[in-house]
């Protein structure tokens, strides 16, 4: 039994704590067949389990996890083990124990690994919140009666079944540490949509001990994630464990490709990145723990790679992750964002526009959006008002980037350009038409559609490649986001883009302005009703404060998508002279309807008169009744 608590050796960043790889590699390598019930050979197969734990101890492992991970009621029931839910979770244990005791270690701690129940919770599905809750106590209990050195939930997609596994823990197993890793997709988002730093700063929230990552992919990918929740949560205790690459069947068998020196040079990487306890999953072995405990015990070892990217020819690149955005860090965290949409100026002199942007800082703007073009009216460039205002003011930009006009070559070129002026935030869209500005004679192709350069942008130069696959030498690091029209004629269509818009790696969505909330609350039901789930997609709600009865009436008639109702025309109709400040009143109230189902406010000003829109932001800013 080693000689400090588990958490008190946690407390040790420059010596990280190395973990086990996997179990069931290694027992369907031993001869197991694939489709047994590998928690089952707890009792049928001891030695074979021991013998696991045994090679994994030797080779170095100083935290030892028992083969429980799909020890639970639920995924027992589909093997007949049911009522065996406790002998089995006390004999992993006892197992694990035995093992260590016979490498004639004394350092070594053990994890009650426990993995999802298997089975979708309500609304769902047919399980109910204390079903769940009486289903992991029922192994927690177990673990902890035998006397583990903390509880391990790993591999979990659901965040919300973790928290509820994290809560019942607390309760269960009093004074036990808990370690609760999520597993990522390939967009490094969690199956319902959460990204990293979302997962880590819930998981602190929720006073989980250690956060983590574990299988996803392989170690490339979880250092990204890794990283992202360090940004979020800077403060917190990490774990990483990744697979051993992607899997591939060869000759019926699973082959995982990653080698042991890669996992090597991997074990130095998460540690320079800050990970506490570091580990492998599926498809890891004995020599790949070996590998790594040699990597991390020598002083001399030069940490060769931080994030290795997919490429095709090129040099191999490598990079340090950049600081998520103001914007990004925002959505992450679940904070009210506000931003307000500013005109480029028609001339090159920024004197009024740098005004009016320092009059919006100061009212609270978290950003501000600078439009490409509105309306196809020749004006300068947004790329030049963006990168002044974040010189000259200090505050974040929203670069809109349409597709209309661009051809692949400029849309990759231009890319790169606003990167490269620090400009990290974009708003993809199709962009206005040629033929209602000054110039309709233009040219108003494009190669790629709004979700097309989001893919683009998102899975492609953000991974370090173009659209050909070549090297662009360091990834670029955007947030983008998407257009959104909640009051569309056709919502199930409307749906069907938007999918295809998260699918392609949105980050969020800038709304068409809604003058009805109910139109909102519709868009958002029907959505549940289509997809199963809410819209976990963070979405600006669009906000335009009406000047005067001939502006609204304008929008009403003659904007596809906008529809302002009578009662709200009739106010702007009676407020007369004072019409402009009757619009703020309608966008303040408007705002205070829709704040609890979106997650922030773009503010449209009309004519430049952004004194109003910074009346709005006051609203926003002070609480209602204060």
């Amino acid at each position: 039994m080693p000689a400090i608590t588990l958490l008190h050796r946690l407390t040790q960043p420059d010596k990280p704590l190395l973990a086990d790889g996997a179990m069931g590699t290694m027992l369907h390598a031993s001869g197991v067949p694939i489709d047994t019930c590998f928690d089952g050979l707890n009792l049928s197969q001891p030695e074979t389990v021991r013998a696991v734990h045994r090679a994994y101890a030797s080779a170095g492992a100083e935290l030892i996890e028992t083969n429980t991970f799909g020890a639970n009621h639920y995924k027992l029931a589909e093997c007949g083990l049911e009522a065996s839910v406790v002998e089995i979770n006390r004999a992993g244990v006892r197992l694990a124990r035995e093992a260590i005791d016979e490498s004639g270690r004394d350092d070594v701690y053990i994890a009650g690994a426990i993995g999802p129940l298997g089975v979708t919770a309500a609304p769902y599905g047919r399980l109910k919140e204390a079903d769940i809750r009486a289903a992991f106590a029922e192994q927690i209990g177990a673990l902890a009666a035998e006397g583990v050195d903390a509880i391990l939930f790993e591999t979990f997609n659901d965040l919300a079944e973790l928290k509820l596994a994290l809560e019942t823990a607390r309760s269960a197993a009093p004074g036990i540490p808990v370690i609760c890793q999520m597993t990522f997709g390939s967009d490094h988002r969690t199956l319902l949509g959460y990204l990293p730093g979302r997962v880590a700063h819930e998981l602190k929230e929720a006073r989980a001990d250690v956060i983590g990552v574990n299988c996803s992919g392989g170690p490339a990918q979880i250092s990204r994630v890794l990283q992202a929740m360090r940004h979020s949560e800077p403060d917190a205790i990490y774990s990483a464990m990744p697979n051993a690459g992607y899997p591939e069947n060869l000759g019926g068998r699973t082959m995982y490709p990653a080698t042991e020196e890669y996992f090597a040079d991997y074990a130095v990487t998460f540690k320079a990145i800050g990970a506490t306890i570091i580990g492998g999953c599926c498809g890891t072995t004995p020599k790949h723990i070996a590998a790594m405990r040699a990597a991390l015990d020598d002083p001399k070892r030069v940490n060769r790679v931080r994030i290795s990217l997919p490429r095709t020819g090129g040099e191999p690149v490598t990079q340090e992750a950049e600081r998520p955005t103001e914007l990004a860090h925002k959505l992450m965290n679940g904070q009210f964002v506000v931003t307000v949409e500013m005109k480029p100026p028609r001339s090159h002199n920024f004197d009024r526009l740098l005004e009016s942007a320092r009059l919006l800082r100061d009212a609270g703007t978290d950003m501000l959006n600078i439009a490409d073009s509105p309306t196809a009216k020749m004006r300068v460039s947004p790329w030049a008002v963006c990168q002044m205002l974040q010189a000259r003011l200090g505050v974040e930009t929203v670069l809109h980037f349409p597709t209309r006009g661009r051809n692949m070559l400029r849309i990759q070129g231009d890319l790169l350009g606003a990167h490269a002026l620090g400009l990290r935030n974009l708003f993809v869209c199709m962009g206005d038409p040629t033929r209602i500005g000054d110039y309709p004679e233009a040219n108003d192709n494009y190669d790629i559609v709004p979700s097309g350069l989001i893919k683009l942008t998102k899975l492609r130069m953000n991974h370090g490649v173009d659209q050909a696959g070549s090297s662009i030498g360091q990834p670029t690091s955007f947030t983008v986001g998407c257009a959104l029209n909640m009051a569309a004629p056709n919502v199930d269509k409307e749906i069907d883009v938007l999918r295809k818009k998260i699918d392609a790696g949105a980050d969020f969505a800038l709304g068409q302005a809604v003058f009805e909330p109910h139109l909102a609350e519709n868009f958002l039901r029907r959505y549940q009703e289509i997809v199963g789930e809410p819209l976990r997609l963070p979405v600006l709600m669009g906000v335009m404060p009406l000047y005067s009865l001939r502006h609204a009436l304008f929008l009403h008639n003659e904007i596809p998508g906008i529809s302002i109702p009578a009662h709200i025309l009739k106010r702007i109709e009676d407020a007369g002279d004072d019409a402009a400040q009757e619009g703020v009143s309608i966008a303040q109230e408007l705002l205070r309807q829709m704040r609890g189902f979106v997650q922030g406010a773009y503010i449209i000003p009309a004519f430049g008169r952004y004194e109003l829109a910074a009346q709005v932001i006051e609203s926003v800013l002070v609480p209602s009744g204060k």
